[in-house]
């Protein structure tokens, strides 16, 4: 799973939700942009750790057949796998 803009997206939602809370409480220019900052640093540290134990759980998930990803096939193999059924068929009925 693409987990890379997990920490982004963490990041903007709570800014988002920092700027209308401090429109409504009416923050000074000075006070809104001094915790908008330090909102987004923040979330954007906890949406790290966030995509850390997401990528460390879908590690455990990974697919067991990805650890032959990296092997080399025999040609006719590939061949064979890429006939079509009846293709096959006849390949191996004529011999």
């Amino acid at each position: 799973m693409n987990t890379k803009p997990v920490p982004a997206i963490v990041m903007l939602i709570t800014g988002f939700i920092t700027c209308i809370v401090s429109i409504c409480q009416h923050y000074s220019f000075g006070k809104f942009v001094k915790t908008e900052l330090l909102v987004l640093v923040i979330f954007y540290l906890f949406g790290c750790i966030i995509k850390l134990l997401l990528d460390k759980g879908f590690e455990v998930m990974q697919d067991p057949l990805s650890e032959y990803e990296d092997m080399d096939m025999d040609e006719d193999l590939i061949d064979e796998m890429a006939m079509s059924d009846d293709e096959y068929q006849d390949d191996h009925t004529d011999k």
